[in-house]
């Protein structure tokens, strides 16, 4: 049995002062034995979540990473320097990179190496735009996705690696994808991964559902076989967070 991993994606949100006092109201709620719970903050909120995630067991992620260890690289931040600092996952890939920084394929497959070498876990994030989901090419773009992110990675180092599935059209719209929808991409993600490396290993890597995750949806989601949590917006920025943790609507 896969463990299920929560990740809440704040995006741009949130000042120190507002993450302090948030995570330390929501870090209690949502310690469990039961699921991997990981905040993922912007980078000026660390040290407030920090203080609220490692006493109460939580993982501490970020939003992005550089694929470089260090160099001139004005404004960036190295995957080394987020590790001593005590950050445990690192979200790669997501649309909003994609879409507004030309974050491309090959940058996401650097910064899953880089990741793995630094000791982060890295959520890497695929998806299809609502354009080629009407296309009927989900399947074949995902796959594609898929493979390049991990292009050269060993099994050993994949099974650290979890993926996260966002169809780009249900981020934030408040569209969801239905369960059949969620659970055909999913199960799709997991034959590639045992193409790229065996079964067993397949097994071992643990997918998320993302997009418009809400209490009310999250309980069927997370009952299906080859979905293992969510990365979770808009509502992580709200107590509701607590009831997808909890599966409860």
């Amino acid at each position: 049995m896969r463990k299920k991993i929560i990740a809440a994606n704040w995006k741009m949100n949130k000042v120190p002062m507002e993450a302090k006092d948030f995570a330390a109201e929501l870090a209690p709620l949502v310690a469990t034995p039961d699921v991997d719970v990981v905040f993922c903050v912007p980078y000026v909120c660390l040290c407030p979540a920090k203080k609220a995630t490692v006493p109460n067991g939580l993982g501490l992620g970020v939003q992005n990473i550089h694929f470089e260890e260090s160099g001139a690289y004005t404004g960036e931040i190295s995957a080394q320097m987020l590790e001593h600092f005590g950050v445990t996952h690192a979200i790669i890939g997501h649309s909003e990179r994609r879409q507004y920084f030309n974050e491309t394929d090959e940058t996401v497959n650097k910064k899953t190496k880089t990741a793995l070498a630094a000791g982060l876990v890295p959520i890497v994030c695929v998806g299809e735009s609502l354009a080629q989901r009407e296309a009927n090419i989900t399947i074949e773009h995902i796959r594609i996705q898929v493979k390049l992110a991990l292009n050269g990675i060993d099994a050993s180092d994949a099974e650290k690696i979890v993926i996260a599935y966002e169809p780009i059209w249900a981020i934030g719209t408040g569209v969801v994808a239905t369960t059949q929808q969620a659970e055909e991409a999913c199960a799709a993600i997991r034959a590639v991964l045992a193409e790229i490396f065996d079964e067993a290993t397949a097994q071992k890597i643990r997918i998320q559902y993302g997009g418009s995750v809400t209490p009310k949806n999250a309980a069927e989601l997370f009952a299906q076989p080859n979905i293992d949590g969510a990365l979770v917006g808009g509502a992580s920025l709200t107590l509701d967070f607590e009831k997808i943790v909890k599966y409860k609507g």
